[in-house]
């Protein structure tokens, strides 16, 4: 697959939370910035700043760029930590909130670790989600049920960007936080499909 055409990994976890979140990112190029994406901005300035280091036996590094091939993706990991006595590869993805209820955080996760498996030959069973909100790692096993999500997902975003069409606006409690909400307009425009239900049932 050419590199061009490479899907981004932000898209995995913009797909998993909404896919017209996804399509108005990646298709139609939208983006506004709200306090949340602002601070996660900043989160994110903060872990890429420093070189790798090493502490005791974990070797630490940071903005590690990822691709796979195979699977037509690519992004950059926020930090690598590695156990040099065993050579065990952690993923470490940092957030700005709180563990959500999908999954959306932990496909962008494992989508990272199976970059890194196949860039460097090697098997990576966990890895770790660092949220700002509470201060702490939630781990994430990379099982098989996990590894399917992922590679389904991907292959959803893959038609996605194949059709450049944007899904319908679905309002739900997810759309609170988005920043995309001005944009978007999901409210209102599932208030006016539901409008021209209504008419289409009065219609003789």
């Amino acid at each position: 697959m050419e590199e061009e055409r490479l899907i981004p990994l932000s898209a995995l976890q913009h797909y998993v939370y909404c896919p017209r979140q996804c399509a108005l990112i990646h298709i139609e190029r939208f983006w506004a910035e709200n306090y949340w994406t602002a601070q996660g901005r900043v989160l994110h300035q903060r872990t890429d700043e420093g070189k790798p280091e090493q502490r005791a036996n974990t070797r630490i590094e940071r903005s590690v760029e990822v691709i796979s091939h195979e699977l037509g993706v690519q992004g950059v990991l926020d930090v690598l930590e590695i156990d040099l006595r065993d050579m065990t590869f952690t993923p470490v993805e940092y957030k700005r909130g709180k563990p959500k209820v999908t999954n959306c955080d932990r496909v962008q996760l494992c989508a990272q670790a199976l970059c890194l498996e196949e860039m460097r030959g090697v098997k990576i069973d966990r890895a770790a989600l660092w949220y700002w909100e509470v201060r702490q790692r939630e781990w994430v096993e990379l099982d098989a049920a996990l590894r399917a999500e992922t590679l389904d997902v991907i292959s959803q975003v893959q038609a996605l960007f194949s059709s450049q069409r944007t899904p319908r606006a679905v309002y739900g409690k997810h759309c609170l936080a988005c920043s995309l909400r001005d944009e978007c307009q999901p409210k209102a425009m599932q208030e006016d499909r539901v409008d021209q239900y209504l008419r289409g049932m009065l219609e003789p």
